[in-house]
């Protein structure tokens, strides 16, 4: 499987969950209630809902750009600038919506091959805090780009479960529904 065929359908699927997730937040909570998950979070030490949102964001972006071997956007910065000030301004669902369309948006424009090049392209990943990974194209998505994406996206499902929302199995895979086999969901 080439690197765009795993990548950019994940990335989307995902994505498409997460905004699920909010909706359901929005649909079964109060408004306000709803509003204020943006703050929460598992942890004192962890971060927000809405910098999970915006870093599961930031992780498809840069996955992507960094496999095309391109700069990052504008739009990275911004993301990374709105989740590191989530504490003082979490912004709005709507927002946090806004921000997950922006990146379908971006990998819908995605070319097929487009992340190809080579599995073995050598990608130095630099972290803020001077740390350096030096990886091939193939180990950045396996090893970098996946499980940071998922993390962030499990840390936002945790806080809205364990804020109430009623969010099961089937809200984290509902892209394998359309691979359903007809006459086969149990009756009970």
């Amino acid at each position: 499987m080439s690197l765009t065929d795993l990548l950019v359908p994940t990335y989307k699927q995902m994505l498409n969950a997460l905004s699920g997730w909010i909706d359901k937040a929005r649909t079964e909570l109060p408004a306000d209630q709803a509003e204020a998950l943006l703050a929460a979070r598992l942890a004192d030490d962890m971060f927000p809902l809405s910098t999970q949102v915006r870093f599961a964001c930031v992780q498809a972006y840069e996955g992507i750009c960094r496999l095309k071997g391109e700069e990052f956007p504008a739009s990275v910065a911004i993301l990374l600038d709105e989740g590191r000030a989530a504490t003082e301004q979490p912004g709005s669902l709507a927002d946090a919506q806004a921000r997950i369309r922006e990146t379908i948006e971006m990998l819908d424009g995605v070319g097929p091959g487009a992340l190809d090049l080579s599995s073995h392209q050598a990608i130095a990943h630099a972290l803020p805090n001077g740390m350096i990974f030096d990886l091939t194209a193939e180990q950045y998505a396996r090893d970098w780009t996946l499980p940071q994406f998922y993390f962030h996206l499990m840390i936002a499902y945790s806080i809205l479960r364990s804020a109430g929302v009623n969010l099961g199995k089937a809200d984290y895979v509902t892209h394998m529904f359309a691979c359903l086999r007809p006459g086969t969901i149990p009756s009970h």
